[in-house]
């Protein structure tokens, strides 16, 4: 047995099966969430299709070429199924499904019109919210609590009792919620006995996604972070789900121009083509551009968006053709615009004998419409890791990141081909197949060897 077949045997696992109905709980009841909630309706009433999500329409290659089988994932594992999903959430504003999803503006009213009940149905409970975090929004719709740990009890027994209502034995935690300011971790996120005494002092360095992801800890859930601040994303919430099994993911979901950067850039190293600079700045009119036109909130997302080319380029490896690139990034709140982002990309490159060259992107991308099915993979895959036994950091969920959770001992992988082959050669081994190295040397050093 070859060394990866013997790696592969090592690691197939026994996935508990997706029985009853999953629970979907959305701190961030906004233009996201009720976009992918109005599209997972949809879908199931056989109104739309489900374009952009891996779960629901990709296939992957099982076995060598010259016997291929392409298998559809939701096949290939087995994934709760959208018929299954039930949804609730939180917001700082009390509008329902239907009417947010309609003040968003992101999917028109004669799309809308045909999950309209679904939508008025789901109305979220009061959200954890502090000002100081996320400066440009208000609320009316907020939690009060003596302590931030009175606040973490009462989101946990929202989740008790909407696990309850629904007779639900499983949930999974998405935050769609809005980019908190910037912060980095400091003596209160180092422990689980430090954060603890943090939430029963109200420590400041505390914010509300911090907050939910500790309640879906200590519940259970699995809980995954769509937004740049660091939310589960600090030792002592790892430390957690470590202790108490439960997978966790983030964080920044990849969207449009930092998707754009992960494939464009690859490219470029592949060829050893240099680069001398790259700006990149995007408009956008929704909550996200909004709150975005906070100093401190974009500080989290220009830190998010400004370390993918590093990551993939390797200046240190190459640094005649990295050492030295110039890279900015600037993000404009434009209200005309909506939900309809528009992102510039001027990239200067050099070729052969150092000769320059240029490309230019200009991106008109729909934020929604990139998010939901993103959301919605995450939902069904971090189910699928915690019936299979897989928790604490889910590293090979990095192809949905702008900035992937690693082990701190490794850096996070960017380069979206990797993040993808790292994704497929995960679901390969949950379902007991043979990895995919796409070298091919075998195929014809076995024919030359037949020849002999």
């Amino acid at each position: 047995m070859n060394e990866m077949n013997l790696s592969n045997s090592k690691r197939n696992r026994d996935i508990a099966p997706a029985k009853g109905r999953l629970g979907v709980l959305l701190p961030g009841m906004g233009a996201v969430a009720t976009t992918l909630i109005a599209g997972a309706h949809l879908v199931k009433k056989g109104l739309a299709e489900p374009i952009g999500s891996l779960t629901q329409m990709q296939k992957i290659r099982i076995g060598k070429r010259t016997e291929p089988r392409a298998l559809p994932i939701k096949e290939l594992v087995p994934l709760a199924e959208l018929r299954d999903l039930v949804f609730g959430g939180w917001d700082i504003i009390p509008d329902n499904a239907y009417e947010t999803a309609c003040n968003a503006g992101v999917l028109g009213l004669d799309v809308l019109s045909g999950v309209r009940q679904e939508l008025e149905s789901i109305k979220p409970w009061p959200g954890v919210f502090e000002q100081a975090y996320v400066r440009r929004l208000a609320g009316t719709h907020i939690k009060t609590g003596e302590s931030k740990m009175a606040l973490a009890e009462a989101l946990m027994d929202d989740i008790k009792r909407f696990l309850a209502d629904n007779e639900l034995e499983r949930a999974v935690m998405v935050w769609c919620g809005s980019t908190e300011v910037y912060s980095e971790p400091g003596p209160v996120h180092q422990t689980i006995e430090a954060f603890e005494q943090g939430l029963r002092d109200s420590a400041p360095e505390i914010p509300p996604s911090m907050i939910y992801a500790y309640a879906a800890i200590m519940c259970g859930v699995p809980c995954t972070n769509g937004a740049p601040n660091l939310s589960v994303d600090i030792p002592a919430l790892t430390e957690l789900a470590d202790k108490r099994k439960v997978p966790i993911a983030g964080k920044d979901f990849k969207t449009g121009q930092t998707m754009m950067k992960t494939i464009i850039a690859p490219g470029l190293k592949a060829r050893m083509l240099g680069l001398e600079g790259w700006f990149s700045t995007n408009l956008i009119g929704n909550k996200d551009g909004e709150v975005l036109d906070d100093e401190g909130s974009f500080k989290a997302k220009e830190v998010s968006k400004s370390q993918v080319l590093e990551a993939i380029l390797q200046p240190d490896h190459y640094p005649d053709l990295y050492g030295d690139f110039y890279h900015k990034v600037r993000i404009q709140y434009y209200p005309p615009r909506g939900d309809a982002k528009e992102g510039w990309d001027n990239i200067d490159i050099t070729g052969w004998l150092g000769q320059p060259m240029q490309i230019k992107v200009n991106f008109l991308c729909r934020d929604s419409i990139l998010a939901a099915p993103i959301v919605l993979d995450l939902i069904l895959f971090m189910d699928l890791a915690q019936r299979a036994g897989m928790s604490g950091i889910q590293e090979w969920l990095s192809f949905y990141f702008k900035a992937p959770m690693a082990l701190p001992t490794l850096k996070p992988e960017h380069d979206l081909f990797i993040q993808h082959l790292k994704l497929t050669n995960t679901l390969r081994i949950l379902a007991g197949e043979e990895l995919l190295n796409h070298s091919g040397l075998d195929y014809y050093e076995d024919e030359r060897v037949g020849a002999l």
